[in-house]
């Protein structure tokens, strides 16, 4: 059962986003704008990532961005001051990049952790840090659907340097009394993702397909399933978990709770946007040993402390995603 939210708490709360130009970051400070919060976007701006300043350009005179990197301390410094909230989101977000720049992958996702972890140690302020998390964490499930008490046995970098930047943020948490909470994110999908590369988002890359008449290519007979879940419901659970002093020192698993085939995924795409040409090919070698066969989380635990539950179908995220990028695809896709 979903509880409502008194959201005006976040009236003239001083908040940072990191990864604040990118998908995520940027539908949240939306929100927050919405109720009155001080928004300050943190971004490195670096590619094939996907910051992208269409995503604020409505809030773009209600934000104050400031271009920098979480791997460089003495920027970070400069900006974490004083803040309420920091939501942490900037990261090497590719599972097949990690696997070929696992170096790239560690200093963003585990140093730069640390370099926040360490300034709000120092400041000692009471800033709340809310982490992106993420399934990567997991592995293959031994059981499904996976719950908090699932054992973490990541197949790749990426989830192996997730689960590290957790770990480092719950420790802080518990030594240091930094409040914090992680939200380990499904498949997440909607207006404002990237649509110009499959390493993330793969939902979106093959909605930019359908749109501009390429083929969608699904590895294999597309029975591998996954656990899609609506960008508004995200940044519904992140606002929460900031709120919420249920969530101080938790890690939450955000998902629809819907177990989907990868293929009924793509026949949506196809649906909503009413065109789109599907290719089976094989899986490659490379992606193929690092890939998860099914997936579907449990969000008990998450509904029974905050009070949030997915709210958005496949079907109407889908649709609600693809009006979107009818008006404004060119935005998205970069040469």
């Amino acid at each position: 059962m979903e509880v409502a939210v008194d959201y005006t708490q976040f009236q003239n709360k001083k908040i940072l986003i990191t990864g604040g130009l990118g998908f995520i970051g940027s539908n949240l400070a939306h929100q927050l704008i919405k109720h009155g919060a001080e928004v300050t976007l943190f971004d490195a701006c670096l590619d094939p990532y996907g910051w992208n300043f269409a995503n604020v350009k409505e809030i773009e005179e209600d934000v104050r961005f400031v271009k920098g990197d979480v791997r460089d301390r003495a920027a970070l410094e400069r900006i974490a001051r004083r803040k309420d909230y920091i939501f942490h989101l900037a990261a090497q977000v590719g599972r097949e990049i990690s696997m070929e720049d696992p170096w790239l992958d560690t200093e963003t996702n585990c140093t730069g952790t640390l370099n926040i972890l360490e300034i709000l140690r120092q400041q000692a302020n009471g800033t709340r840090i809310i982490f992106a998390g993420s399934r990567g964490q997991v592995g293959e499930p031994q059981y499904l659907p996976v719950d908090e008490k699932h054992p973490c046995d990541p197949t790749d970098i990426y989830g192996i340097n997730k689960l590290a930047a957790e770990k480092y943020i719950l420790l802080y948490n518990k030594v240091y009394n930094i409040p914090a909470v992680s939200l380990r994110l499904n498949n997440v999908y909607g207006p404002r993702c990237q649509m110009f590369n499959g390493f993330y988002g793969i939902l979106n890359w093959f909605m930019a397909n359908a749109m501009t008449d390429k083929p969608i290519t699904v590895y294999g007979e597309g029975t591998q399933t996954r656990d899609y879940v609506y960008i508004d419901d995200v940044v519904d659970a992140f606002m929460r978990a900031a709120l919420s002093p249920a969530a101080n020192g938790e890690y939450f698993y955000v998902g629809s709770g819907v177990e989907t085939k990868f293929i009924d995924m793509v026949h949506e795409i196809v649906r909503a946007v009413g065109k789109g040409e599907i290719t089976h090919v094989p899986f490659p070698a490379s992606r193929e040993k690092i890939d998860i066969k099914r997936f579907v989380v449990s969000t008990e635990k998450i509904n029974k402390a905050l009070g949030w539950q997915s709210t958005v179908s496949l079907r109407n995220g889908v649709e609600m995603t693809a009006t979107f990028y009818r008006d404004r695809l060119g935005e998205y896709l970069r040469s």
